[in-house]
């Protein structure tokens, strides 16, 4: 074997050991891209519950800081109230084989998480009714809020009391998310996408407070 056989040997093995080290080199920045790519992802699942955090917190400030007489109080808490129910109904009418698991709004969104039918449904109806997800965190606050202290108004005692409610809503509050939803309840009523009897609607709220003035 001459010298220059013995080069080329030398030469092929060094490559080699160079394209060994190489596919190392690549099996580790690939290995960093997935840990960097599942960092980005946390970071960002993070930063949109910090965001989500972030709204909801603005919306409960939102709630409770806008000062309502009791009189606009119980006309917008009337609406909300006749949404949450419209939608309640909506729901048990397409799922009639679930009316005895699903007695309330709450159970509805507690189960429409896990259970498909039941979240195709729920999304069905907002869309009939013009409303997104972020209008019932809303509604539902705005209930929660203020559910304890407010009192139902029929439709005929809201038309006495006031005539402009969409005037009250966009004077009053200032939260545009709050503000959004407050106005696409009272269009859903407005539109009559939650009317049903008298009789039917007492029975409905009657579930939900001691009292009810028509």
């Amino acid at each position: 074997m001459n010298n220059e056989t013995t080069a080329l040997i030398s030469l092929k093995e060094a490559m080699k050991r160079v394209d060994h080290k190489l596919q190392a080199l690549e099996a580790q920045f690939k290995e960093l891209d997935c840990t960097k790519d599942g960092l980005t992802q946390r970071f960002e699942e993070h930063s949109k519950a910090l965001a989500s955090q972030a709204a909801q917190d603005e919306l409960w400030r939102a709630v409770l800081a806008t000062k309502f007489t009791s009189m606009e109080l119980n006309i917008l808490y009337s609406y909300v109230i006749e949404v949450l129910i419209c939608l309640h109904t909506r729901v048990l009418e397409k799922l009639p084989d679930l009316v005895q698991g699903l007695p309330t709004l709450a159970s509805v969104l507690k189960r429409k998480v896990k259970n498909q039918r039941v979240r195709v449904m729920w999304e069905s109806v907002l869309e009939e009714c013009g409303l997104q997800e972020g209008d019932i965190t809303a509604l539902c606050t705005f209930f929660i809020a203020h559910g304890n202290k407010a009192e139902y108004y029929g439709a005929k005692v809201r038309q006495m009391y006031i005539r402009d409610v969409t005037f009250l809503i966009t004077n009053m509050v200032k939260n545009q998310a709050l503000q959004d939803s407050l106005l696409r309840a009272v269009q859903v009523i407005g539109k009559g996408k939650a009317a049903r009897s008298p009789e039917e609607q007492k029975s409905s709220l009657k579930e939900l407070m001691p009292s009810v003035r028509s």
